[in-house]
């Protein structure tokens, strides 16, 4: 019985404040990522990586800081830019990957980006969503292919 009266107190105390504080609390809730951007060391490079190593097309809105990228029909769309500020040493990428669904084959995938020299990171895998292929970009990025099941 204690042990309820403790919870009973703990959720009449969180009630009371949200009743105070009610107009000065914001929620927001994320509905989904809009957009990404990655900051590279050199956009030329990394343009040409995009472009012809995984066969992204260049969007009418890129500046010359910035190139964004469409990918059949514009259903994926994401940028990489100059840097902001100062980018630290070693792999820009540690830890990030950007994920896109593909149509054709992941094998037939590999086989392109193996012909084209894309560092490849571990082999093709199956995974509860589909088969995924990692390709690694000239910052460190890793580029995750999946083709759903």
């Amino acid at each position: 019985m204690k042990g309820i009266k403790n919870k009973f107190k703990i959720i009449l105390f969180i009630v009371v404040v949200y009743i105070i504080f009610a107009d000065t609390i914001k929620l927001y809730v994320m509905r989904k990522l809009e957009f990404a951007s990655l900051q590279v060391r050199d956009l030329e490079v990394s343009k040409e990586f995009y472009i012809i190593k995984l066969g992204f097309e260049v969007s009418e809105f890129s500046n010359p800081g910035a190139c964004i990228f469409k990918y059949k029909d514009g259903e994926a769309s994401f940028a990489i830019r100059k840097p902001i500020g100062v980018l630290p040493d070693g792999e820009l990428g540690t830890g990030v990957s950007l994920w896109f669904a593909i149509d054709e084959s992941i094998e037939d995938l590999h086989a392109s980006l193996l012909d084209k020299n894309v560092t490849i990171l571990g082999t093709i895998n199956n995974t509860p969503f589909g088969k995924t292929l990692i390709a690694k970009d000239p910052d460190g990025y890793n580029i995750t292919f999946l083709q759903g099941n």
